[in-house]
Order: C-alpha cells, then sequence, then structure tokens
C-alpha cells in the first residue's frame, strides 16, 4: 500500500513535457536569443515580432484544421496572392458596373470570398472526386499563382494608401500602441477555439481525422466537413493577405511563396499530429509564436536567409522527433 502511493507521488516527467512542454521550449529559446542579442527583449521588437507573426498565425490556423483530418494544404500562399490582387484591383478601380467604385469593406469581403472559392475547388477535388490532398492542392498552388501572375502581368498593384486607411487598416493601424493585427490575430484563435473545442463541427473534424470510416459509418456528413476545412483554410490564407496587403501597400502575385510551409512547420511544432485528429489551438499558438521568434532571432543576428530555412528545417524534425518520443 504505502510502495504504491510512493510509486503514485514519482514525477511523471513525459506527463509534465505533454502539457508543458511547448511553453518551456518557446520561453527558453527567448532567453537564449535576448543573451545573444541585446535588441531581442525591446518592446519594440517584441511587438515586431507579434506583427510578423500574425499573418502565418491566421494562415496557420486554417492548416491546423486542414491537418486535423490528415489532409494537407499547399496552396495557402498562392491563395493568398491571387485574392490579394484581385480584390485590391477591383478596389483601384473606378468604373465597376453599377457601383462604379469598391469600398475598403467589399474589397476585404471579395478577398475573402476568393479564396473561401478556391478553397472549396480543393475540398471538391479531395471530398467527391477523392483526389489525394497532396496532390489537389498541389495543382490548387501552381494555377493560383499563374493566375495571380497572369491577372497583374507579373507586376505588383500599389498606391492602395491613396484611397484612404481603409483597406490598410487591418494591416498597419495602431490601437493603444499595438499593432491592428495582434489583435485580428487573437480574435481569429479564439474563433478557432470556441469552433473546435464548443461545437458540433469542430467535434465533427477530430472525429474525421481518428478514423474517416468509423466517422462516415456513425453518420457524420464527412464530405462536408472536408469541404469546410478546406475553405476555411482558403478564406483564412486570404484574410491574412489583406493583412500583409495593407502592411505592405501594395499587393504583390510574388507574395505567399512558401508561407505554407511555414504554417505547416508552425502546426507541427505545436503538436498537432500528421495522423489526424490530435492538436490543439494553443499548441498551434505556441508554434507560431515559436517560428516567428526563430525568424526574429536569425535576423537580429544578421544570420543568411539560407541558414534560416535550414535552422526552420532543424526545429520541425526535432519537434516530430519529440513528438514520437512522448507519445
Amino acid at each position: 500500500m504505502i510502495e504504491a502511493k510512493r510509486s503514485g507521488q514519482q514525477f511523471d516527467f513525459k506527463q509534465f513535457f505533454q502539457s508543458y512542454g511547448l511553453i518551456l521550449s518557446l520561453l527558453l529559446l527567448c532567453l537564449v536569443l535576448s543573451l545573444a542579442s541585446d535588441r531581442f527583449l525591446t518592446t519594440s521588437n517584441l511587438l515586431n515580432v507579434l506583427r510578423q507573426a500574425a499573418v502565418n498565425g491566421i494562415i496557420s490556423v486554417g492548416m491546423m484544421m486542414v491537418i486535423l483530418t490528415r489532409g494537407i494544404d499547399l496552396s495557402v500562399g498562392s491563395v493568398l496572392a491571387l485574392s490579394t490582387v484581385v480584390s485590391a484591383d477591383l478596389l483601384l478601380r473606378s468604373d465597376l458596373p453599377l457601383i462604379g467604385s469598391l469600398p475598403p469593406l467589399g474589397a476585404i469581403a471579395v478577398c475573402v470570398m476568393i479564396g473561401g472559392l478556391l478553397g472549396a475547388v480543393n475540398g471538391l477535388l479531395i471530398s467527391w472526386l477523392r483526389i489525394p490532398p497532396f496532390i489537389a492542392t498541389l495543382g490548387m498552388m501552381t494555377f493560383a499563382r499563374g493566375a495571380a501572375l497572369f491577372y497583374t502581368g507579373g507586376r505588383p498593384i500599389s498606391g492602395l494608401g491613396n484611397l484612404g486607411e481603409g483597406f490598410r487598416y487591418l494591416g498597419s493601424a495602431v490601437v493603444l500602441g499595438i499593432p491592428v493585427p495582434i489583435f485580428v490575430t487573437i480574435f481569429v484563435f479564439i474563433g478557432a477555439y470556441i469552433l473546435l473545442n464548443h461545437t458540433p463541427l469542430g467535434r465533427y473534424i477530430y472525429s474525421l481525422g481518428n478514423n474517416e470510416q468509423a466517422a462516415f459509418l456513425s453518420g457524420l456528413p464527412v464530405k462536408r466537413v472536408l469541404i469546410f476545412v478546406y475553405v476555411a483554410a482558403g478564406a483564412l490564407a486570404a484574410f491574412a493577405g489583406v493583412i500583409l496587403a495593407g502592411r505592405l501597400n501594395s499587393a504583390q502575385p510574388t507574395a505567399g511563396v512558401f508561407f505554407e510551409f511555414d504554417a505547416i512547420a508552425a502546426v507541427i511544432v505545436g503538436g498537432t499530429s500528421f495522423t489526424g485528429g490530435v492538436g490543439t489551438v494553443w499548441g498551434t499558438l505556441v508554434g507560431v509564436l515559436i517560428i516567428a521568434v526563430i525568424n526574429n532571432g536569425l535576423n537580429l543576428m544578421d544570420v543568411s536567409a539560407f541558414y534560416q530555412d535550414i535552422a526552420k528545417g532543424l526545429v520541425i524534425a526535432l519537434a516530430l522527433l519529440l513528438y514520437r518520443a512522448i507519445r
């Protein structure tokens, strides 16, 4: 009896690491970078880290939902580019039928709808035609990037600030000393948390990732759930594009290159499993912050972009190894 009680009081390192490993990793990383650069822990730099994390954070929320269903979306960066260049071009025009010119809120709505429509195409290809997610979204990645370049002739669409701050507000405004993209990202993560943890749809997403066949036999709307997660991924990527365009005061047809890999890195580092059904919104948030801190720290230390990619690759590999070790 005494031995059982003593054994029950032993420290469970595995459980502790599962609960707090991500936070401790982020804090340790911040400590190392603060020692390596005296500029890291300044208020302006930390706000800059959070502002730069906003775009990847919003995309990562959609990517997480896709990966929870055992899928992948390689098209989010290209969808971001196509959605933003089309909406920015419509915003700058004054000869649109019936309405003349498009208001900023209308341009944002158009951007999100384009992203959602492209995501719906991905979802239909995957759910109805049974095309593997990797192949379907790879095709969309190529199509959307080519369409963005064709639409603009390969040139950026600039001068968005000439129409006022409406379209640029989400990307460039500051409220109470805090950049608006930070507030937007927080709201997106809170919304995703509520969706995945407190709605039937969220339970369907996890169930689908755990066992698609069992979910189907249980009567869950498997195809509609799959379409939803890809629509959400496309719409969130487009919304992130609005923030990026607002920050840069231009919409670039080449924007979003490799953004899908940063999002995948953040989701996997945050503990979401490629085998589906396992992952948390807050884990993804910490993963996003870890990737953003790594990028910022390497920039502060003037590390070449090539080495930064190597560092992120090592972080992903380490995260996968740790995940396998603690499972």
